[in-house]
């Protein structure tokens, strides 16, 4: 275990904010963790050493930032404030970080093997996509409660979604903490969870998002039906009737809800093939 960690990080929280007159926004995101055991146990999750090249998304104060930059090689924090950005340079005490100002959607990423971040929850989904883009060996990200439990639905379960089937295939997903609002200032209207994320390298087909997209905006319609109501999404120079007449009937009969990702999978090659025979 580690002990470096500052004591009373509320209290060291509330004297930075304080020190450089910073209101903190909700809308941006800016809800700070202030409990020392979650921060301890969050940092010894990512096994952090001198090999490492962290990525940390939204940085803030440094409340990650600074006891990462002790154990890691180093560390590209990425925040979009400017004057946040600047407290946090105000802060660092040793060479080994790199800041980013800008928005973690637009910005070049760093080579990195592992990423740790409290995520901006407004971006959840549009970011964790990107970074899976990339070839990393771990994250330890936070996100809002419900995303987490959508990331990691079982089908036939309330919370499963688009989002669940296409982890299913992009990564290893784990829940390994929960977090109430009191943990955060000023504290957050929701409740959060830290999740482990291990890349697979599995590549999805390019039509797996339409497809996905497709199905998912009527989860609790059988497949057939949902196909046909939102056909105009897939992008491909098909007939909705070309589709349903050569899919196996045991997928066109269940309910979105209970497709498993491997039967979204196989509607999608199924698909995709039908598409390629058309341009022969």
């Amino acid at each position: 275990m580690t002990d470096f960690f500052m004591p009373g990080l509320y209290t060291e929280t509330r004297k930075v904010l304080s020190r450089y007159g910073v209101r903190l926004q909700r809308s941006l995101g800016q809800n700070y963790l202030i409990d020392d055991n979650k921060r301890r146990f969050i940092i010894d999750s990512a096994d952090l050493c001198k090999d490492d090249h962290v990525l940390e998304i939204g940085a803030g104060i440094g409340t990650l930032t600074l006891p990462m930059a002790e154990l890691a090689g180093e560390v590209t924090a990425i925040e979009r404030d400017p004057f946040i950005a600047g407290i946090l340079r105000d802060r660092i005490r040793t060479d080994n970080v790199n800041i980013i100002v800008g928005d973690a959607l637009k910005v070049d990423f760093p080579d990195f093997n592992k990423v740790v971040s409290n995520l901006p929850y407004q971006i959840s989904s549009p970011v964790t996509f990107r970074l899976l883009e990339h070839d990393f060996e771990l994250g330890v990200l936070m996100y809002q409660k419900e995303f987490a439990l959508r990331m990691t639905a079982r089908p036939g379960t309330r919370d499963y979604s688009r989002l669940s089937v296409m982890l299913h295939f992009l990564a290893e997903v784990e829940i390994i903490d929960y977090l109430s609002p009191g943990c955060f200032f000023p504290r957050p209207r929701v409740e959060s969870a830290v999740v482990k994320i291990r890349p697979t390298g599995f590549r999805l087909p390019e039509l797996f998002g339409d497809v996905c997209r497709a199905l998912f905006q009527h989860r609790k319609k059988k497949t057939s039906k949902s196909l046909k109501e939102s056909f105009h999404e897939i992008r491909v120079d098909l007939s909705i009737s070309e589709v349903l007449d050569s899919l196996p009937p045991g997928i066109l009969e269940k309910r979105v809800f209970q497709l498993r990702p491997e039967d979204v999978l196989e509607i999608t090659e199924h698909i995709s093939r039908l598409e390629e025979k058309k341009k022969v």
